[in-house]
């Protein structure tokens, strides 16, 4: 057997691996960081429940009395904190890159803000953790949230929850 006969199934798949989600373009303003493979998190974001709005990554401290505090104070006390926002595109993956300041523990939230506003509204907004895991009727725990990025790019995907009768849920949208 040659190598090009051994080459060929795999360069017949070429085409797929291209095209897959988890080797998507990175969005957002950080995405050079991903295409770099510097310490960053490219969170490719599933079960969005349509493609109208904002979406946003949001960078804590690992700590629950920091986990979603107020960005000002966060920043004010030298804390970690650091925000993504993009468009979702038409089709496609959903992938956004944030920069991280270094190799450590971060906790990580994803929020969809439909309407397209600042303020997340829970009757109709959703949200995801690196976890999935679900989120309930009250606010995520920060266990849910935590990440551990190293000297590369850390893959992941957040699946996107929306409120329903029974607190937060996984979408079965795209």
């Amino acid at each position: 057997m040659t190598h090009r006969t051994l080459l060929a199934p795999l360069l017949a798949l070429a085409p797929v691996a291209l095209s897959s989600p988890a080797l998507a373009a990175p969005l957002g303003p950080d995405a050079a960081a991903c295409e770099a493979n510097k310490p960053a998190i490219l969170a490719t974001v599933v079960g969005l429940k349509d493609r109208s709005g904002i979406i946003k990554l949001e960078l804590y401290p690992p700590t629950p009395e920091d986990f979603t505090r107020d960005d000002h104070d966060l920043i004010a006390e030298g804390k970690t904190f650091r925000r993504v926002t993009v468009s979702p595109p038409a089709a496609g993956a959903v992938s956004l890159c944030i920069r991280v300041p270094g190799p450590g523990r971060y906790a990580l939230l994803m929020t969809h803000n439909r309407d397209g506003q600042n303020k997340f509204r829970y009757t109709i907004d959703g949200a995801g953790l690196p976890g999935n895991k679900k989120i309930g009727m009250s606010k995520p725990k920060v266990g849910a949230a935590i990440v551990e990025v190293g000297a590369a790019t850390l893959p992941l995907t957040i699946r996107a929850q929306y409120l329903g009768l029974l607190g937060f849920s996984l979408s079965s949208g795209n």
